[in-house]
């Protein structure tokens, strides 16, 4: 009877690592589990995570050394053929950009003077009015900025049920509301109070906070927090 090439389906259970990702979560496997999946299947002689545990341990089980190995030195290994090495080099360099981009961090904001420094530069000499929502962590950094309505010189069209729906898909603890006035003038209308009371509402339900409401003009802002509006 020959040897059959062992892939993932045909292992105990307590040994197939995608399983084992779904049922534990992914910070249950191993480096080498995790590996293992990327590749599929082993060789005759051994399976995938076996395998993998190999290269680990020729490179002293550090992954940094194995993101250095390029697709002709990972495909020397029986069982990583090219595809495998293409699969592992290019998540091993996804792991690498995500640690760049991890690099500059998002500054706090937690006053209306640090909300107008760091978006003022998208909001000035605009001659139309545009309506913003700044996502927020617990910690009052930035998760997402989105664009919400874009109007003419003293209109612009908020829907409300838009802001809720990123909030939730950004997992958003809190929001700050931009807009501006190209006229210049910082005082709020009746309507942009409106607005402000039926967004701090709806989004109350949703045990999310509005932290502020900032009108932009190129010369200042008005704060509604500050103004004890919110």
């Amino acid at each position: 009877m020959g040897i059959h090439k062992l892939v993932i389906p045909q292992w105990a259970e307590a040994d197939r690592p995608r399983e084992k990702l779904m049922e534990q979560g992914r910070r249950a496997l191993t480096d080498a589990e995790l590996l293992a999946i990327l590749i599929g299947s082993g060789s005759r002689q051994e399976t995938s995570v076996a395998l993998c545990r190999r290269i680990l341990k020729d490179q002293g089980n550090d992954l940094h050394k194995i993101s250095q190995m390029d697709i002709k030195e990972l495909a020397v290994y029986k069982g990583i053929g090219q595809a495998k090495a293409i699969a592992i080099v290019a998540a091993l360099e996804l792991g690498r950009r995500r640690r760049e981009g991890e690099v500059v961090e998002k500054p706090v904001l937690n006053s209306s003077k640090r909300v107008y420094e760091y978006f003022k530069a998208q909001m000035m000499d605009l001659p139309h009015e545009e309506f913003w929502v700044l996502y927020m962590n617990t910690a009052c950094r930035v998760l997402d900025s989105q664009l919400i309505g874009r109007g003419g010189n003293d209109f612009t069209p908020v829907d409300v049920r838009i802001i809720l729906r990123y909030a939730l898909s950004s997992k958003a603890h809190a929001m700050i509301l931009i807009h501006n006035h190209p006229s210049g003038t910082r005082s709020p209308s009746q309507a942009d109070k409106l607005l402000t009371k039926k967004i701090s509402d709806a989004a109350h339900i949703m045990d999310i906070r509005v932290n502020d409401h900032l009108i932009f003009t190129d010369s200042g802002y008005f704060s509604f927090r500050d103004e004890d509006l919110l």
